[in-house]
C-alpha cells in the first residue's frame, strides 16, 4: 500500500521543506495548515486550526494517514519559549496522535528541540539521544512532556514514534529577528552588523535540509529520538565573519557590541550518527554553499 503522510505546520520555516523530498519519494502527501500553501507539487492542500479538536478529527477522519509528520507548533519568534501557548500545543499533538491512531495510522514523527536536553555541563562532548534531558524554558519543557506521552501512546496502541530534536537553523524565509537573517540584512543594506562576543559554538544546518531529514526519517523504520542537525559545530563569530566575508563586507560586523546572554551553554553540538547510519541522511551542501545561495538569491518573505 502507498504511504499516505500527513504533514502538519506544512508552511512553516522548517517542515515546508519536507514536501517536496515526501513527493518525490512517490508517497501520497497531504499538507495541512491555517492557509493551504503553494508551489509544491504533488501534495493535495487541506486548511484547519488543528487547535481546533473537532477540526482536527474531521480532517484525520478524511485524510485517513498512515503516516503523521508533525511540525505544527507555536513558534513566534522570541515569545515561544515561555508563552502558555505551548501548553496548548501539547494537548493540541496528543489529540492529533490520538485521532490518527484510531483512524489506522501506524506511524507518528514528532518536531522536538534541542533544549530538551540538558545543558549544564557546557556541552563538551557530542549531544547524543542517549544524553539526559532536562529543558529549562518551557518551550523545552513542553516538547519533552509530548515527546513522553507520545511513546507511551505508541507502546499502548502499536503506532511507532519518533521525534526529529532539530538543533540550529537558518534558511529561506527566515524572520529578520534570527541570527544569519538578521546579519545578511545589515550587511544588504550597508549598516554595522552588531554582536554579542560570538563566542558559543553552534550546529548550524539549513531548514532545507532539516525539512529533508525530517521526511527521510518520517518514511524510515527509525522510532524514538533523532538529532536532525550538522554534527559540525561552529563558533557564532565563525559563522559572522564567513557570511561578512561573503557579502564583502567584513569591516561591517561588530563582534563584542552587545552583551552576551547569561546562563548560554558554551558548545551545542549534535551526534548525528543516528540521523546518518540509521535513517541514512546525510545534507546534500556543507553549510557554506547554503550561505551563499541564500546571500545570491533574492530576499523571500517571512
Amino acid at each position: 500500500m502507498t504511504a499516505r503522510v500527513l504533514v502538519t505546520g506544512a508552511t512553516g520555516f522548517v517542515t515546508r521543506h519536507a514536501l517536496p523530498a515526501l513527493a518525490g519519494a512517490d508517497v501520497e502527501v497531504h499538507a495541512v495548515a491555517r492557509r493551504a500553501g503553494t508551489g509544491a507539487a504533488g501534495v493535495t492542500w487541506h486548511e484547519a486550526d488543528l487547535l481546533d479538536g473537532a477540526a482536527t478529527k474531521v480532517l484525520v477522519t478524511a485524510v485517513r494517514p498512515t503516516h503523521v509528520l508533525h511540525g505544527a507548533w507555536f513558534v513566534e519568534h522570541g515569545a515561544f519559549w515561555s508563552s502558555p501557548a505551548n501548553a496548548d500545543w501539547v494537548a493540541a499533538t496528543l489529540a492529533l496522535a490520538r485521532a490518527a491512531g484510531e483512524a489506522g495510522c501506524g506511524r507518528f514523527v514528532g518536531v522536538g528541540t534541542c533544549v530538551e536536553y540538558d545543558w549544564t555541563d557546557g556541552g563538551p562532548d557530542l549531544r547524543a539521544e542517549t544524553d539526559p534531558v532536562a529543558p529549562t524554558h518551557f518551550y523545552g519543557v513542553a516538547k519533552d512532556a509530548t515527546r513522553k506521552v507520545l511513546e507511551g501512546l505508541g507502546r499502548e496502541t502499536g503506532m511507532a514514534v519518533a521525534w526529529g530534536r532539530l538543533f540550529h537553523l537558518f534558511g529561506p524565509g527566515e524572520t529578520p529577528r534570527r541570527l544569519v537573517a538578521s546579519l545578511f540584512a545589515a550587511l544588504r543594506d550597508g549598516r554595522p552588523a552588531e554582536l554579542a562576543s560570538g563566542r558559543p559554538v553552534r550546529d548550524f544546518l539549513c531548514t532545507v535540509e532539516a525539512g529533508r531529514a525530517l521526511a527521510a526519517l518520517c518514511l524510515s523504520g527509525v522510532s524514538g529520538p533523532v538529532n536532525v542537525a550538522s554534527g559540525d559545530g561552529i563558533a557564532i563569530a565563525d559563522l559572522a565573519r564567513a557570511i561578512a566575508a561573503l557579502a564583502g563586507r567584513p569591516e561591517l560586523l561588530r563582534l563584542g557590541a552587545r552583551p552576551d546572554p547569561a546562563g548560554e551553554a558554551p558548545r551545542m553540538v549534535a551526534d548525528v550518527s543516528r540521523l546518518r547510519d540509521e535513517v541514512g541522511f546525510v545534507p546534500s551542501a556543507a553549510r557554506y554553499d547554503w550561505l551563499a545561495r541564500l546571500w545570491h538569491q533574492p530576499p523571500e518573505a517571512g
